[in-house]
């Protein structure tokens, strides 16, 4: 399996060559072509995608997650969600890797087998990044209005945030 995943790469990049040979194709001009648009659209995406990382470690460095959390723990243990996966889900809509680095964090304190351990596992496994995703997307195609996306994702990350902890609650595994 090992050896499959060495030559998968280089295998792939001489396919994609030798059939745009064959089919009388350009191939390199069609290659330097598509890194003129990439860069193009990282230029484009990069001013929100900078302020969207300056704006995570700002609130993450305030202790805003904490602090909201601490708020929110009362209406959390309501539903049933655990105050220690609190500040996860808070995270998780806004960073990746710093909702990653919180459930490594959560992982090594309860332990992997344990129910928050378990909860923030399928809570991060079920929701998205949404405010990196939007910016992606909508700087990628130059779209500054958002309509109804954001709270339509954050419904659904709330959601998928609820229905992990319920979910590991009922299957009790």
């Amino acid at each position: 399996m090992e050896r499959i995943g060495t030559y998968a790469v280089p295998l792939i990049v001489v396919g994609i060559v030798v059939f745009g040979m064959c089919r009388k194709t350009a191939v390199f001009d069609c290659f330097t072509a598509g890194v003129k648009e990439g860069l193009s659209s990282l230029l484009a995406m990069a001013p929100s995608l900078i302020g969207l990382v300056v704006g995570v470690t700002m609130l993450e460095a305030s202790g805003f997650f904490t602090l909201a959390a601490q708020v929110l723990s009362p209406i959390c243990q309501w539903f049933g969600i655990p105050s220690e996966v609190v500040p996860l889900g808070l995270m998780r809509p806004i960073t990746g890797s710093g909702s990653f680095a919180m459930l490594n964090s959560l992982l090594e304190q309860h332990g992997a087998d344990s129910f928050i351990g378990k909860a923030a596992s399928v809570m991060a496994g079920s929701t998205e990044t949404t405010f990196y995703a939007i910016t992606v997307y909508y700087g990628a195609v130059g779209l500054k209005k958002t309509g109804y996306t954001v709270p339509a994702a954050l419904a659904a990350d709330m959601t998928g945030m609820l229905l992990a902890v319920w979910t590991v609650r009922l299957l009790g595994v």
